[in-house]
């Protein structure tokens, strides 16, 4: 009886140093690492939702860097045939923006913003599309950003322009390979007349002139723009945001 109360009491007792260790590790390694920060003058950063006041910080402490580059979801379709310019439109952050000292600003803020310009392919053989972000709307109030677009994920057929065209997204324009695939289109049909009527002349004449009208019409031919609802923008902050009330 007295063996076996040894043995249960021995199990039992290097359990707890176990869990005495599991809880203890953690918490030192916790210690431990606060001070040394303090040791060097900071402290650690707890992760905290802006709430528009300074709490006694710095303004800089509030701001989101200029070049941050965070992904947002657009909240309606987008045309270069179908949206007029100075329509607007909305799209919602999918990604926290952060600032100093742990601050940041959840996922699921609006950003209001208006297409200042348009172009479609019919009219420059490539779409164009400048947008314009404006306002972003947090739980403590209204923001102004300035930002543009830098990429568009997952769709190769739109890419933004260079830098000194900022806010403009362009969509792809017609290759070589397809006004060639155009021009034998309408060259078989260019002939069809002429080999019906058995006349190899007409039929060639019908060939070529076929597939010299498509070519043209091809060559000069762009692709309309369409981002739709649900497509991702990533946007590139061009100045400093500043998640604080004004």
């Amino acid at each position: 009886m007295t063996r076996k109360f040894l043995t249960y009491a021995k199990s039992n007792t290097v359990l707890f140093v176990i869990l005495l260790v599991a809880i203890i590790l953690p918490a030192a390694a916790k210690e431990i690492q606060q001070n040394r920060l303090q040791d060097n003058g900071q402290t650690a950063p707890e992760p905290q939702q802006a709430d528009g006041r300074r709490h006694g910080l710095p303004p800089e402490t509030f701001a989101v860097a200029p070049g941050t580059k965070f992904l947002v979801v657009l909240e309606q379709d987008l045309t270069s045939k179908g949206t007029e310019e100075n329509a607007k439109f909305i799209v919602r952050t999918v990604e926290p923006l952060e600032a100093g000292r742990g601050i940041y600003l959840p996922p699921g803020a609006e950003i209001h913003g208006h297409v200042s310009r348009i172009e479609s392919a019919g009219v420059t053989g490539r779409a164009k599309i400048w947008l314009t972000f404006d306002d972003i709307y947090t739980k403590f109030g209204k923001l102004p950003i300035v930002a543009e677009v830098v990429s568009v994920p997952g769709d190769h057929s739109v890419k933004p322009a260079g830098p000194s065209q900022e806010g403009l997204i362009e969509g792809r324009s017609s290759t070589q390979q397809d006004a060639a695939q155009a021009a034998a289109a309408g060259a078989a049909g260019g002939a069809v007349q002429g080999v019906k009527n058995k006349d190899k002349k007409e039929a060639a004449q019908g060939a070529a002139l076929g597939a010299l009208t498509a070519y043209l019409e091809e060559s000069g031919r762009g692709h309309e723009l369409n981002l739709p609802k649900g497509a991702k923008l990533e946007l590139e902050l061009e100045r400093a945001l500043y998640l604080l009330k004004e």
